[in-house]
């Protein structure tokens, strides 16, 4: 059997730990924190990471006056993928969120047409309403059972969107800048965003949660937020974001089904026929579109 090279398994573990972190962070939601609290202390510990790391490797925060509107923008779009994220997972479970999330690439594909990035072809969009399909089979599954859960359906797919926003509006600053320099510029901007956002739900939380808790949250934060940035811009440096972003199309499965075991969520056969129209989507398009983007919180 051939082993997996180096860049295989960096891709496997940034899929691993992005699939892993909706369950993680929807226990952490269940179990203690409050939705915006949680981001602002998850986002603050990650902007003083990046900042401390790109600091140490190259000694400069320095941008550009051209590209910092870009980066606001960024930030704005980062910031209400938090708000999405943390409120859908509030709702609804971690599984059906996981099978939305795989329509990333199509929501990039789609914001990335204005800015002359993609050509939609007929295949596009044929691949597009079978994915979509597959998030009302998704809807259809879930949506009645879990409290909450429509509301939950609409923030999952905002998650989705505002990521693709986010990796539309960013991706161009990596020609100019490491993506260490741009975490630690636009993240401390989200958190600001966040902090003042969640602000009345800081005061009424309750602190005095047990090690735990703490704990996941700082995994959360080390693994999926700051250790799979460093896993997958290397990998879209050593093989393109064609290759890359076709494995990551493993992560919604993988990020359900580790929700069925950790949390004992309920995955109706309804949500695999979803999940299933919307990787085929993907497939689909990537046949022809193969710089479509998609990655996950």
């Amino acid at each position: 059997m051939r082993r997996l090279s180096t860049v295989e398994l960096m891709l496997l573990a940034t899929i691993l730990l992005w699939a892993l972190n909706l369950s993680v962070t929807k226990y952490i939601l269940t179990h203690g924190l409050l939705p915006l609290p949680y981001a602002t202390v998850r986002y603050g510990l990650a902007a003083l990471i990046f900042v401390g790391l790109t600091l140490a490797a190259e000694q400069t925060l320095r941008i550009e006056r051209r590209h910092v509107a870009v980066l606001v923008f960024a930030a704005v779009t980062l910031w209400l993928n938090q708000l999405a994220f943390v409120f859908a997972l509030d709702l609804t479970t971690a599984t059906t969120i996981g099978l939305l999330l795989g329509a990333i690439p199509i929501f990039a594909a789609i914001f990335g047409l204005p800015l002359g990035r993609e050509r939609l072809t007929g295949r596009f969009w044929l691949a597009a309403g079978v994915s979509f399909a597959g998030v009302a089979l998704v809807a259809v599954g879930s949506g009645g059972d879990v409290s909450g859960g429509y509301a939950g359906i609409l923030l999952g797919l905002a998650t989705g969107a505002s990521w693709a926003a986010y990796s539309v509006a960013v991706t161009p600053m990596m020609q100019s800048y490491s993506p260490l320099r741009v975490s630690a510029v636009v993240i401390p901007l989200a958190w600001v965003l966040l902090a003042l956002t969640g602000i009345a739900q800081s005061a009424d939380q309750d602190w005095g949660l047990g090690w735990e808790i703490w704990a996941l949250l700082v995994g959360a934060t080390i693994g999926p937020l700051v250790l799979t940035n460093v896993l997958w811009f290397r990998s879209l440096h050593r093989i393109g974001p064609a290759k890359a972003t076709l494995a990551v199309n493993l992560q919604p499965f993988v990020a359900a089904v580790l929700a069925v075991i950790l949390l004992s969520e309920p995955l109706s056969l309804w949500q695999i026929a979803g999940g299933v129209l919307i990787a085929l989507g993907i497939l689909v398009v990537r046949r022809r579109a193969p710089g479509i983007r998609g990655t996950s919180d």
